[in-house]
C-alpha cells in the first residue's frame, strides 16, 4: 500500500512566528486535534488544540515552543507503523518528514484507517472468533494449525488484549464451520470469548438433553 499517495500538503503548516489568535482561528475552521508548526521550513513539532486554547492571544507560538509535541513519521513508513504512531500520540493528524527531516505534509487518521478497511481482515467475508489463553501457553502457530485442521483459512489475527497474564486473540476466519473450530479450540484449552449462534444452539441442546435424561431417570 502506497501511503505516500495520502500525504496532505494543500494546507500550509503554522509558522512559529504566527500569532496565537490566528492559530486558534485555524483550529476553529478545521477538525484536527493537532497541527504542524515549522520554523524556516524546519519542522518544530505539533501544537495541540487543547493547548492553543490556553495560550495568551497577544503572543506568538514562539513563546510556547515548550508545548510543541515532536511526533512524526517518515514518508516510507508502512501503514501499520503510521497507525501505531496515531494511537501512541492520541492525534488525528500525523506530520510526514523525508530522510532529511524536511516537512512534506501530513496524514489524516481517516485515510490511514481506510487502508485498513481494504485489507482481507475487513473486506473479505468470514467469521470473527475471539479466544483467550495464558500468555505463556498460546502460540500463533498453534492457532493457525487448529483453524487449518478444520479446513479453514486465517484471514488475519492480532492480540486484542493482554491482562492478568491472559492474552486475548482476535481471529478472522474465512466462511467455514465455525462450530467445529470452536470445539477444537476448547479441546486445546482456549476460552471462547466471542458468542456464536451455532455454538449457543448446541450448548442449549446439550443442556436440554441432560435435563431430559435426568427427568427420565427420576
Amino acid at each position: 500500500m502506497k501511503t505516500n499517495l495520502y500525504v496532505v500538503n494543500e494546507i500550509a503548516p503554522l509558522d512559529i512566528a504566527v500569532n496565537v489568535t490566528d492559530a486558534q482561528l485555524l483550529f476553529n475552521e478545521l477538525t484536527y486535534t493537532h497541527f504542524p508548526v515549522i520554523k524556516d521550513k524546519t519542522y518544530m513539532g505539533c501544537i495541540s488544540e487543547a493547548d492553543i486554547r490556553c495560550f495568551e492571544t497577544d503572543k506568538t507560538l514562539s513563546a510556547y515552543q515548550y508545548a510543541l509535541e515532536g511526533f512524526y513519521v517518515r514518508k516510507d513508513h508502512n501503514w501499520l507503523d503510521i497507525l501505531e504512531a496515531f494511537a501512541q500520540n492520541n492525534s488525528n493528524i500525523m506530520p510526514v518528514l523525508d530522510d532529511n527531516n524536511r516537512y512534506l505534509g501530513f496524514f489524516e487518521l481517516g485515510d490511514i484507517m481506510n487502508l485498513f478497511n481494504e485489507t482481507p481482515f475487513l473486506s473479505e467475508p468470514g467469521n470473527i472468533l475471539i479466544v483467550e489463553k495464558g500468555i505463556l501457553d498460546y502460540s500463533f502457530s498453534e492457532i493457525s494449525q487448529i483453524i487449518e485442521s478444520n479446513n479453514a483459512k486465517v484471514l488475519g489475527l492480532f492480540i486484542s488484549n493482554m491482562e492478568n497474564d491472559v492474552a486475548q486473540i482476535t481471529i478472522k476466519i474465512n466462511d467455514s464451520d465455525i462450530n467445529n473450530i470452536v470445539q477444537t479450540f476448547r479441546r486445546y484449552s482456549y476460552n471462547i470469548v466471542s458468542k456464536h449462534y451455532e455454538d449457543s444452539f448446541l450448548t442449549n441442546l446439550k443442556e436440554r438433553s441432560q435435563y431430559l435424561e435426568k427427568y427420565l431417570n427420576i
